[in-house]
């Protein structure tokens, strides 16, 4: 055999393996996005009030009420989709599930048609953290998709290929639409404007800040046209200084930060067992791991721009609590700022360990099948048995209340979760004279005549 023929039989081999290397990632790719759109419904469907919780109940309210504005706590944007799916035969309780699943597959056919970030997003979406989000009846779930077309309009800009007004109209309209599903997304817009600010010598700065001063005068405009004309007093009564203490927060912020960058467990057991130290210390392992790698291996203009934008989300999104009511940090409300960082992550390690990064979207998914089994309830069965008691009271279609003491009732509250997935035409009252009408339930008055599947693991 001579030296010609050994090449070429080399050669083909190669072209062999890594056809076959090809063929094999592929069906990994495939396996995992069927996985986690099957866990993505098993679960809410394993979940014994369907993946609500009490903002569920204003969501689903408000998309029942509209075109009549029941609030303005939220944006338009996540009641709007869900009221547009209700026209397709779907309650709103289903049509904010149908929005979960095809946030979840617009995320995975948009990257791998684009070839942005496809490998990357195939092992994110499979992490049982945003699997959650995407069974969550929960505005995070549509504002994912919203993220990825902002991180794709702003690569294109940067890298040079959208330039001038194209390039102002396309990101101008993109955090627009962020922040029309979730107010945290004048976060973005500030991080996009402070961007360009820092940035001013790149030759696409102009654009960011341009993008950044139009999107904000939108936010000024639909404070003014929106939000005060149906609630002039909101921003007043919602800003209080010193909310909480910096010692909470400081604690909140370490505690969510590493129950978002856990790629298998985000939530910690709220009775604080010694399994928080497990939990916590991967997330915070992973951090170090992920702040390493960043340092190690160079970012490239677009990456930088990623990183700038979450960690300016996550920043606001700590200093907000001082005057702001919201929740404590978590993996759900860090979502839209997370996800850059995770996809920058995903791309070291595929540059690392190239198909073996699969591995860690398998994980998440096995630890996630494992928590939806040990944590299982029935929501089919709970709403079957809720259906019967409300139409046996009649109260099915009709305008209703649920009382509660106070909001930290989380026990109750589940209740009233689960009647809003039936009849979302549902408020929460705090006065004890209500309950003296028919209309208002309580927990005690619902359970005394049914009996609901729990999950024993709260």
């Amino acid at each position: 055999m001579n030296k010609f023929t050994s090449k070429k039989i080399d050669l083909r081999y190669k072209i062999h393996y890594f056809s076959s290397m090809k063929f094999k990632e592929k069906y990994i790719q495939i396996s995992l996005v069927i996985i986690t759109l099957v866990m993505t419904i098993l679960r809410f469907l394993l979940n014994e009030k369907g993946r609500t919780n009490p903002d569920s109940i204003r969501y689903m309210r408000f998309a029942h009420n509209l075109p009549e504005i029941d609030n303005t706590t939220t944006p338009l944007g996540y009641p709007a989709a869900i009221k547009f799916f209700t026209y397709f035969g779907f309650d709103e309780f289903w049509s904010s599930k149908v929005i979960g699943i095809l946030a979840f597959l617009f995320i995975i056919f948009f990257t791998w048609k684009k070839k942005f970030f496809f490998k990357e997003s195939v092992v994110l979406c499979a992490l049982f953290s945003f699997l959650s989000i995407f069974s969550y009846t929960m505005s995070e779930a549509l504002i994912l998709p919203f993220v990825i077309l902002f991180l794709y309009t702003a690569s294109k800009i940067i890298t040079g290929k959208l330039e001038k007004r194209k390039a102002v109209f396309y990101l101008t309209l993109s955090l627009i639409a962020l922040y029309n599903i979730r107010y945290s997304s004048l976060f973005i817009i500030g991080g996009t404007g402070l961007y360009g600010l820092i940035f001013w010598k790149k030759k696409y700065s102009s654009i960011f800040i341009i993008s950044g001063i139009i999107s904000f005068a939108f936010v000024v405009l639909y404070k003014f046209l929106f939000i005060d004309y149906f609630n002039e007093n909101y921003v007043k009564d919602a800003l209080t200084i010193g909310l909480y203490p910096t010692s909470k927060l400081l604690r909140e912020l370490f505690q969510g930060l590493c129950t978002t960058f856990n790629p298998f467990i985000h939530i910690a057991d709220p009775g604080r067992g010694m399994i928080n130290y497990f939990i916590y210390g991967i997330g915070f392992l992973n951090i170090l791991l992920i702040a390493y790698l960043f340092v190690k291996y160079k970012l490239s203009d677009t990456e930088k721009f990623f990183l700038f934008v979450s960690i300016t989300g996550i920043i606001c999104s700590y200093f907000i609590q001082y005057f702001y009511p919201v929740n404590a940090i978590d993996y759900r409300l860090m979502a839209p700022f997370s996800f850059p960082v995770w996809l920058i992550y995903f791309r070291k390690l595929f540059g690392i360990f190239d198909f073996k990064t699969y591995a860690v979207g398998i994980l998440s998914l096995m630890s996630g099948i494992l928590f939806t089994w040990l944590s299982k309830g029935d929501y089919l069965e709970n709403r079957k048995i809720m259906t019967q008691f409300l139409q046996s009271e009649s109260l099915d279609k009709a305008p209703l209340k649920f009382y509660l003491e106070n909001t930290e009732d989380l026990e109750k509250i589940q209740v009233a979760e689960l009647i809003s997935t039936i009849n979302p035409n549902i408020n929460l009252t705090f006065r004890p004279k209500d309950t003296l009408q028919k209309t208002t339930l309580t927990r005690h008055k619902v359970l005394q005549k049914i009996k609901i599947d729990r999950n024993k693991y709260q």
